[in-house]
């Protein structure tokens, strides 16, 4: 066993921290933070002449020059270094990541002053995106060994010419524990959320598969889906196709449990669509991390990383994420998503 990745709670407090966790309880458990975040357009300088990257250049659009490269970089690395911090010091070990150009964007982002002491590497893919856009996973080496990756293409039938970016299936031991981890960037609605659902529904099919695939060959595989699923909880997408239930007690035979579902409903967003907060970015487990005697890594909760310095603050979008540009005005803040993650227990020996 990695005994770095234990984290003993001591002081009753940081139990009050962890919702519907006993205060009273003094038990030691060890907690494993995984999460998720669309980092909002992380493009390098340089024109890419086979993606359609020109207004993230010098001469673009947005004047895409170093000095905000580097700023963009910061900001991304300080709010990475931040998630999961109120219920342990080393944040987030598993962290599935999207709009991201390249690996070299990647390489300059966890080699940062705020998260290089973490040691992230890097899992990564080309899509065939035509903004150049991929998904990625960065993990904390001392809690995950990755024993395989893969990338899955996403096909529309009947549209041959359809493109979107690639799902990313990742396994791998998590302190010592089988676990996987697929990201995603579903397509967008772009077009109108009727006229671009053939492209999510597609989306959610292929997930449903990779997820079906992995319990075809272990019933007990911890599997955790995560992305940005331009789809709310509550759309067929992921309620219907992918078969996510935001109820836990009342999962049906080859159901997936969302915990992002009771979120939405409450009206905490990921992201602000007119104006109107919803749950874009969510985390969706199968039931092998739903028992609760914590012998093993089990879910526990899932939350927004909404803190006060990702927000905007003052004028008509007082509480929505600060973002990068803001009505195409360089604004230096931070992305239109808020991250998100889950809270992982198990029972310290």
């Amino acid at each position: 066993m990695n005994k770095t990745l234990i984290w003993i709670l001591v002081a009753a407090a940081m139990f009050c921290g962890l919702k519907s966790l006993n205060a009273q309880d003094q038990q030691a458990y060890k907690i494993g933070l995984v999460g998720f975040y669309n980092l909002e357009n992380l493009f390098d300088t340089i024109d890419d002449p086979l993606k359609i990257d020109e207004e993230f250049t010098p001469d673009g659009a947005n004047q895409w020059n170093t000095e905000k490269y580097k700023a963009k970089l910061h900001n991304m690395a300080y709010a990475i270094s931040t998630i999961g911090m109120d219920y342990t010091p080393d944040g987030a070990a598993v962290l599935g990541l999207c709009e991201l150009e390249n690996r070299q964007v990647l390489e300059d982002l966890v080699a940062q002053p705020e998260i290089v002491g973490r040691n992230y590497q890097i899992v990564h893919y080309d899509s065939p995106d035509r903004r150049g856009v991929d998904v990625a996973l960065i993990y904390n080496p001392k809690y995950l060994k990755v024993t395989g990756s893969k990338s899955y293409r996403t096909v529309v039938p009947d549209e041959p010419e359809f493109i979107t970016r690639d799902q990313l299936l990742v396994s791998g031991l998590f302190d010592g524990e089988p676990m996987h981890f697929i990201v995603m960037h579903w397509p967008s609605r772009y077009g109108g959320e009727k006229r671009s659902l053939p492209g999510r529904m597609a989306a959610a099919k292929l997930c449903r598969h990779i997820t079906d695939s992995l319990l075809a060959d272990d019933p007990n595989a911890k599997v955790i889906m995560m992305g940005d699923f331009n789809d709310y909880p509550t759309n067929k997408s992921i309620t219907k196709h992918l078969r996510a239930n935001g109820d836990k007690k009342h999962l049906e035979e080859g159901d997936y449990f969302n915990p992002m579902y009771e979120l939405h409903q409450n009206g905490i967003g990921t992201n602000y669509y007119r104006d109107v907060p919803g749950v874009l970015d969510q985390t969706i487990i199968t039931p092998a991390l739903l028992p609760t005697d914590y012998s093993t890594y089990q879910y526990k909760n899932a939350k927004v990383h909404n803190k006060e310095f990702l927000k905007q603050h003052g004028g008509r979008y007082n509480g929505f994420p600060f973002r990068t540009f803001a009505a195409g005005v360089w604004a230096g803040g931070y992305s239109d998503h808020f991250p998100v993650y889950l809270i992982l227990l198990k029972k310290a020996e």
